[in-house]
């Protein structure tokens, strides 16, 4: 298998990996991303908890990577990024989701 290129904070994990490393569509689509936008899909794969999830994540990527998709829909964006502040828009709805878990 060759070289495909991660994001710009996270690591490509193994298994969005492998299943883009057998499908040619989906890999062609990957690869013609900004490391930004692959690092979107990243972290919105990584950050779920549950192992169902995970798994239905990764075949989305795949799937809507096909359907031309860019970035994940409805996603707010990596957090995980140190290299710039978090906007007021994603603040709020992480402050909105931190009130609803207490």
């Amino acid at each position: 298998m060759g070289k495909i290129s991660g994001g710009v904070v996270h690591v490509l994990p193994s298994d969005l990996r492998k299943s883009l490393s057998v499908d040619r569509k989906a890999l062609a689509a990957w690869e013609s991303l900004t490391p930004l936008s692959r690092n979107e899909w990243i972290c919105w794969t990584i950050s779920v908890k549950q192992e169902a999830t995970r798994k239905d994540h990764v075949r989305r990527v795949i799937s809507e990577l096909k359907e031309g998709m860019r970035r994940p829909c409805c996603w707010i964006g990596c957090i995980h990024r140190t290299d710039k502040k978090i906007s007021r828009s994603v603040q709020w709805v992480l402050d909105k989701r931190a009130k609803r878990r207490t």
